[in-house]
């Protein structure tokens, strides 16, 4: 995957690319980690031997994720840029001087914008845009940052010879608020592998540490506004009134509608019936799918939707919002209901809850669907994207 560097002027050497990872802190930055660190390994798995890849990135990168630095070339600034300003300042300098150093013959920014300053400018870039929330429901966001990204994502966008996006909707938004050209827009979707089984132990113990009833309604996800718990959680409260063997667990960390997720679960009148874990490992989680009975993802602006995937890999039937990508990544495995709409969504789980024809029907289309989505996908797109970025020639610029 990463021969050695060959003299820049020999026809034919590998396709120089430098992956800016400086953006993403460990732990901090949600779904868009696990994309892009899985994504990375696929792509190492994909043995592209016309490329060569290095990475820049913060100490506590390669800290979290030792086997990725092991596999590619890293290289760390000396000061991490723990606040915005300066990590924005290491990369319109810092980021700038050693990929230059380095012969990179393209600069792929994973954390969707391309840094400020002429500098970093002049290097040829590809861009990752997860999605363009910011843009369209800016409410979502303190306003240092939503002014910031109102003006850096549709600058990044014209400089980038080619955006990445993880789904077709995605995609179809760059295309549409920021005027990309279609040719300059490539999905990169996320992946999944079929699950490997857990022992019947494992599933008891994880029951019993969360002291799960019979039936689980399972939402992983940190309590962002956009996430939408609090509609989950309203509807959670007409199903528990009848439904005594009923659990809701939602994992996650807490993020800014912590508060009022926890209003929701007092009003409720079914908090006895809800469990909230935190930041739980992956082992836990991967149990909780296990152990679900259906996975509701009513989020209300999805740039992919990793959890509805992990669900139908697992086999477990999905009910996601019809909003933004995920109707695309679930198709017909999965039912939709409008976003926010409380009754559709308790009618929904009900479906899903009480008639075992139809849990049966969407857990088997789920498994067809999710096969439809791997890391060698990923990768292989990846990778395409890389040449075709380097074909464009110099960077647009705004």
């Amino acid at each position: 995957m990463s021969p050695a560097p060959a003299d820049p002027q020999r026809p034919g050497r590998p396709l120089r690319v430098g992956v800016n990872l400086l953006w993403l802190v460990p732990g901090g930055v949600g779904g868009s980690e696990e994309y892009t660190t899985r994504l990375l390994r696929a792509l190492a798995d994909h043995h592209a031997e016309d490329l060569h890849l290095t990475l820049f990135a913060r100490r506590s990168f390669a800290d979290a994720h030792p086997d990725l630095v092991a596999t590619y070339p890293t290289v760390t600034p000396r000061h991490d840029g723990r606040r915005k300003a300066e990590r924005v300042a290491v990369e319109s300098t810092w980021l700038a001087r050693e990929a230059a150093r380095r012969n990179i013959d393209l600069l792929h920014h994973a954390g969707g914008v391309i840094p400020p300053g002429p500098a970093i400018g002049r290097l040829p870039a590809a861009l990752t845009i997860h999605d363009l929330q910011p843009l369209l429901m800016p409410e979502n966001f303190a306003t240092v940052k939503r002014r910031w990204l109102h003006t850096m994502l549709p600058r990044s966008a014209r400089r980038a010879a080619v955006v990445f996006t993880p789904s077709d909707p995605a995609s179809a938004s760059v295309v549409d608020h920021l005027g990309v050209p279609p040719e300059r827009v490539r999905t990169v979707p996320h992946g999944i592998e079929p699950p490997e089984p857990l022992p019947p132990e494992a599933l008891d113990a994880v029951r019993q540490r969360y002291r799960l009833a019979d039936q689980v309604v399972l939402y992983p996800a940190i309590t962002y506004p956009h996430k939408d718990h609090i509609t989950l959680v309203q509807a959670f409260g007409r199903l528990a009134r009848s439904r005594p063997d009923l659990t809701l667990v939602l994992s996650g960390g807490a993020g800014p509608s912590e508060a009022d997720v926890t209003a929701a679960i007092r009003a409720s009148g079914a908090g006895d019936q809800i469990r909230r874990t935190g930041r739980i490992p992956w082992f836990d989680l991967a149990a909780l799918y296990a152990c679900a009975t259906a996975v509701a993802v009513p989020s209300r602006f999805e740039g992919f939707g990793a959890p509805a995937l992990e669900a139908m890999a697992t086999g477990v039937p999905v009910v996601v919002a019809d909003a933004t990508a995920l109707p695309w990544v679930v198709g017909d495995a999965g039912l939709t209901f409008r976003p926010g709409d409380v009754g559709q969504l308790a009618g929904e789980l009900a479906r899903v809850l009480d008639q075992p024809a139809v849990h049966d029907t969407l857990a088997a289309a789920g498994r067809v669907q999710a096969a439809r989505f791997s890391w060698e996908r990923a990768a292989t797109e990846l990778a395409a994207g890389y040449r075709a970025a380097a074909a464009v020639g110099e960077t647009r610029r705004a």
